[in-house]
Parts: C-alpha cells; structure tokens; sequence
C-alpha cells in the first residue's frame, strides 16, 4: 500500500539507509605528509604517502547493520495488514539505525588515531543519512500508531 504516507516514509528510510553501503562516511587528510584516510561501510582504507603500501580494516558490521535496517523497512512496507507488527519492526529498526551510527562512530574515532592527532577529520553524507533516517522511521511510527488508533476508534463505533 505504497499510497498510504507511512509507506512513502519507509521507502525512503531504506534507501537512505541502502545509501549509506556506497557512500563515505568519514574522511581525513594530512597535508604535510600526503596520507589518506577513508571510512565507507565496508572498508577504512589507509593510503600512506608510499603509493605501493595501503593498509585497509574491514568494516563489516556498519554495512552489516545498514543493509539489515533498509531490508527491514523494506518489508514493513508490506506488513500494512499488521499495525502492531509494523510497529515492532520499527523498534527493531531504530535499533539497527542506533548500531550503524554508533559503529560508524566507532570506527571514525578509531581512523582519528591512525593519523595526525592535531587534525579532525570530516564527516560525509554516508554518517548524517542514517540519521535522517532515524526521523523518517519516527515519521512512519507516528503514522502506523494513527492509523491503529482510527481502526480501533472505528472499532468502537460498532
């Protein structure tokens, strides 16, 4: 039931939050010495001023934690007939967003201490869309909750 606004809020949560596995989340840059720094949500790749020697960590659990956030809004689109479980499924939901920002500044701090302690580093696009998609999800919750209540209201009336 795309036509329904709820709906239009979680089509645009998972693809906020598919967003973030191809976009960077975090970025720092020395300028004396050349070397880079690039978070994304598979990978912190390091690039020092050497061109042969780039050293990568594996961060996993942030695409992890975003895929499964945008597979779970994508089918509580189509849990329409169960109010209450689309309700859970947004609880279940907030927390994996919750998981993906707090992993991602997990990892950014980490980047922070690889390089040049006197610079901070940038944050990109990939770290402020799961949180407006944290909105997006409170948006389809007010919704779902109204809805169930005018079900029940008309329940009443009977």
């Amino acid at each position: 039931m795309i036509q329904r606004i709820q709906s239009v809020f979680l089509l645009l949560l998972a693809l906020a939050m598919g967003s973030v596995l191809f976009l960077p989340i975090w970025s720092k840059t020395d300028p004396t010495t050349g070397q880079h720094l690039v978070l994304t949500a598979f990978e912190l790749g390091y690039v020092p001023s050497d061109p042969g020697m780039s050293v990568s960590t594996s961060t996993w659990p942030i695409a992890a934690l975003a895929a499964a956030a945008a597979v779970i809004a994508f089918i509580e689109i189509f849990q329409y007939r169960s109010r209450l479980r689309q309700l859970q499924l947004g609880l279940l939901n907030l927390l994996f967003m919750l998981g993906t920002i707090g992993t991602s500044y997990y990892y950014s701090t980490l980047g922070e201490q690889m390089l040049n302690l006197k610079l901070t580093g940038s944050f990109h696009a990939g770290f402020y869309l799961p949180t407006l998609a944290l909105l997006l999800n409170i948006l389809a919750n007010r919704f779902i909750r109204r809805d169930e209540q005018l079900v029940r209201s008309m329940d009443r009336l009977r």
